[in-house]
């Protein structure tokens, strides 16, 4: 048990160290390029847009799921007809 230990902890240090110099290519550019002014207020820019029709699809599919709700429940038998004991 106390080599398992021992082996674990010395891995995650040695991956702890080496995880910067993996991710140091490109001259610490990104996949995109470079980030420039422009860049970085398009990205909030999507931002912004995303979280609010984000909340506005997901309410759109909460309301159409209610009324399916509702409906259903307006065709089943009354709670104390549904049988069992």
């Amino acid at each position: 048990m106390r080599r398992l230990v021992a082996t674990s902890a010395s891995c995650l240090l040695l991956l702890a160290l080496l995880a910067p110099v993996a991710l140091a290519h490109d001259g610490g550019q990104g996949t995109y390029g470079e980030a420039d002014d422009k860049v970085v207020t398009n990205a909030g820019f999507v931002i912004i847009i995303f979280f609010p029709l984000f909340i506005l699809v997901m309410s759109l599919l909460q309301w159409r799921l209610e009324k399916r709700k509702a409906r259903r429940k307006k065709t089943l038998p009354p709670a104390d007809w549904a049988g069992g004991w």
